[in-house]
């Protein structure tokens, strides 16, 4: 069984100019039940189904698995998925022995720019780039499946 460690940061300031890659994702929820989502995912011109199970306590671990399909396949199935789309780039960037996965929203979650770090472990040390916020690992408002049903531009201030 695959298990999926990662913590989740807010952004504060320049990471852009010190991303090596770059790439437009675009996804929807076939399921979006507590404990358990389907997600179909259009990376570039890659398709991608992945399921995820509940989160541990903490909310940094849980199950994943994903599997690559064809793009025409993940554009049929976006068909099914419930309303709302995530549309977001994806910027990379190195610290350390660690990449963050650094996602800039558009549409309803304009204005949202969140970091994640995949681990090991639950207790791995890493080191934090300059631009790296408030954390909000286990805050369920920033998944992407909730963010998808309400919307950062939502959210009172």
């Amino acid at each position: 069984m695959a298990c999926e460690i990662e913590r989740k940061f807010l952004v504060e300031g320049d990471y852009k100019s010190r991303a090596y890659a770059q790439s437009r994702i675009v996804q929807g929820y076939i399921c979006s039940a507590h404990g358990r989502t389907v997600r179909v995912r259009i990376r570039d011109a890659k398709g991608y189904l992945t399921i995820k199970g509940a989160s541990d306590a903490a909310g940094m671990s849980r199950y994943e698995w994903e599997k690559e399909i064809p793009v025409d396949e993940a554009e049929e199935l976006m068909k099914l998925c419930e309303p709302g789309v995530i549309d977001k780039t994806r910027y990379l960037v190195r610290s350390g022995k660690h990449v963050f996965e650094v996602d800039e929203f558009y549409g309803e979650n304009e204005g949202l720019v969140m970091a994640e770090v995949e681990l090991a472990s639950e207790d791995e040390p890493f080191e934090k780039p300059d631009f790296i916020g408030r954390e909000v690992t286990g805050d369920v408002r920033y998944y992407n499946s909730q963010l998808m049903k309400h919307p950062f531009k939502e959210w009172k201030k």
